[in-house]
């Protein structure tokens, strides 16, 4: 099975507290999810960061274009979504 991508989208502003516009990322996140190897913490962090957008709200975009790129790399979204 493929590694879980970067939860990025490729929008990349951070303008909501330091949070992407985008993903609900943080630089440090960012990094941090880079530095991750194996695929459970990948996946795990994914979790997280789903969690995060949902208590910071406007998000729900992020979530249709996610799953594009897992369409893209061949992989079931229900695993980690």
């Amino acid at each position: 099975m493929p590694k879980t991508p970067s939860p990025c989208i490729d929008v990349c502003k951070f303008k909501r507290s330091g949070h992407c516009i985008g993903c609900s990322m943080t630089k440090a996140q960012k990094s941090m999810f880079k530095s991750l190897k194996k695929d459970t913490h990948r996946h795990g962090f994914v979790q997280m960061l789903t969690a995060q957008q949902e208590r910071l709200g406007s998000y729900s975009h992020w979530e249709v274009a996610y799953r594009k790129k897992l369409v893209k790399k061949k992989i079931a979204a229900e695993t980690l979504l």
